[in-house]
């Protein structure tokens, strides 16, 4: 007899995976060793966000990137054990003609074959996210939040399809959901790029909530914007300027400054629309979700971003938007309500799936739409709480990001010490791979390091906090105090790193221990293929072949985009 087999989730994934700006070490070359393929903890950058769309049940998932580093990425899906160890089926990988390293988020969106690849609610992550909590409890409060009960897609087809053409919006419009972390705490980063947002809470349930469930730490996003593009707000201003409209609308309003976006969303089918229809919009994070929020309690901006055009499922839009267009008005205080809708609405609005033809609308219908007042379904925000006691959720987009979380993970117990039931998703099977080959006369510590297949490690050694790739060698004499090396690097005897980032096949000298000279890098990074002679002292030094761009951290999955910069608001506070 058969098993019985539920339906998909509707969900469908989109991996953005970008050049890597902020990994000019490693990542020069991008056709050859493209930024998804960098080294966390041993496994493919990449495998972290396919690991969590399997985990959670998705299993449509596309992997997004540049053409010229498709062949680097399809070579290595096919070859690396942990990417061939993930479940069926595949990721498809997408490699629009016309996508560029430079190009932001919102603009490859409306690329052809990105529009073409999209067919119903959809979820976006980056190449960098690390996120040990599970998205199946994220996807419930979504669709709970949201009504997409009984398939997030609104509804599958008698063949367990999601339905062409209506792209998940079968009835009702649903807003979306955005992750954030605490970048405080335990393993945070100096420097480390925020964000601020300000949010409001949900309406209280009638029945309270789980003490576990995730939906006590979700809220209503009312404001995003990069914490840097804040600063340029205030100084300009000389205070932080908040809305009347805003605070009318909403009376309880919490504003955090050391939270930064994760750049995972769950999205509703329109979305796809309204970044289509203003080609403004650069970024995800920051235009879409930040125009967004606003069109929440600023009466008319979402009118202003066609909104009421998609919802109602126009065929035509009254021209092409720029930013100009999307500025302040006048509002009339006494129209707004506390509610996303108004209950004394003289006419009631009418819910029409996105993509309808006009033609199937009658007449009267349309007429009582114009005349309602639009509706913003809201965009939802899970903020992560600071206790150290929840799952890692970070993104690796720096070098010091990519040591930091490396030796994070490296801390896990494996599934040998702590079973396959309970270990940690991230957590090898073994801390030392080959513990048989380690010799006795060195000094190991397992339990906050990892060590890959075909490592030699030598005698008197002494490795610690350390995550060393496959094939590497490990002289005699040699010291290595939070390190991480990728694959195929030799050490040689005596050297002593702390806190360095070896890239692939690279060689440091070694010497002997009587020797005058010695061999001592401190927080460097050493590209591929580099050879560091012996006697050579650094700390805080990039060993490359040449000069490259200027160092700056990604946003969006990697791709480089500019902020557009919020407006003077009225009514400073």
């Amino acid at each position: 007899m058969p098993h019985a087999t539920l339906p998909p989730p509707g969900f469908q994934a989109l991996i953005l995976c970008g050049p890597g700006a902020s990994f000019t070490t490693f990542t020069s070359s991008p056709q050859d060793f493209p930024k998804a393929l960098l080294p966390i903890a041993n496994r493919p950058m990449v495998w972290y966000p396919l690991e969590w769309c399997y985990r959670m049940g998705v299993t449509d998932i596309t992997v997004v990137t540049p053409p010229e580093s498709l062949q680097a990425i399809e070579a290595t899906m096919s070859q690396d054990r942990h990417l061939t160890s993930l479940p069926a089926p595949r990721p498809d990988i997408l490699a629009p003609k016309d996508l560029t390293h430079e190009m932001g988020t919102g603009e490859l969106f409306r690329l052809p074959e990105v529009q073409d690849a999209i067919k119903g609610d959809f979820i976006v992550l980056p190449c960098d996210i690390v996120c040990e909590l599970d998205g199946a409890p994220l996807a419930d409060a979504w669709m709970i939040e949201e009504a997409g009960l009984g398939a997030a897609s609104g509804g599958l087809t008698e063949s367990g399809k999601i339905p062409m053409g209506l792209g998940g919006e079968k009835l009702g419009r649903r807003g979306g959901l955005g992750v954030w972390y605490q970048t405080k705490g335990e393993g945070s980063v100096k420097g480390e790029e925020t964000d601020f947002i300000a949010t409001t809470p949900l309406p209280a349930p009638i029945v309270p909530p789980p003490s576990d469930s995730l939906r006590r730490n979700i809220s209503n996003l009312v404001y995003s914007v990069p914490t840097d593009t804040l600063k340029d707000i205030t100084e300009e201003n000389k205070c932080l300027p908040v809305r009347h409209s805003l605070i009318r609308k909403h009376g309880r309003i919490k504003m955090l400054t050391t939270h930064r976006d994760a750049h995972v969303y769950f999205f509703p089918y329109w979305v796809i629309d309204m970044i289509q229809r203003n080609e403004s919009f650069e970024s995800i994070s920051e235009e879409v979700l930040g125009w967004w929020a606003k069109a929440g309690w600023q009466d008319g901006l979402g009118e202003k971003l066609g909104l009421r055009q998609i919802f109602q499922s126009a065929e035509s839009f009254d021209g092409e938007m720029d930013s100009s267009q999307i500025q302040d008005t006048d509002i009339d205080v006494s129209t707004l309500s506390s509610t996303w809708a108004s209950e004394t609405d003289s006419a009631p609005t009418v819910s029409l799936a996105s993509r309808v033809q006009n033609s199937n609308i009658p007449q009267a219908a349309q007429a009582i739409t114009k005349s309602s007042k639009l509706t913003v379904p809201p965009i939802l925000a899970y903020v992560q709480p600071s206790d150290p006691s929840y799952p890692l959720i970070r993104r690796v987009d720096t070098a010091h990001l990519l040591l930091t979380v490396s030796l994070r993970l490296a801390k896990l117990p494996s599934v040998e010490e702590a079973g396959k039931d309970t270990a940690s998703p991230f957590a090898h099977q073994a801390k030392i791979a080959h513990k048989e080959t380690i010799p006795r006369r060195c000094r190991v510590e397992a339990e906050n390091s990892l060590l890959a297949e075909n490592v030699t490690v030598e005698e008197k050694t002494n490795i610690k906090e350390s995550v060393i790739g496959t094939n590497c060698k490990i002289s005699e004499g040699a010291r290595l105090l939070r390190c991480l090396l990728m694959e195929s690097v030799e050490v040689g005897p005596n050297v002593q790193l702390t806190d360095c980032i070896l890239g692939r096949r690279c060689k440091i000298e070694g010497g002997s221990s009587k020797s005058d000279d010695k061999t001592v890098l401190k927080d460097c990074e050493v590209q591929d293929g580099q050879v560091i002679a012996w006697g050579t002292e650094a700390k805080g030094e990039k060993f490359m072949r040449f000069e490259l761009g200027s160092d700056g951290g990604d946003s969006d999955g990697g791709f480089d985009n500019e902020a557009l910069m919020d407006e003077p608001q009225e009514g400073a506070s």
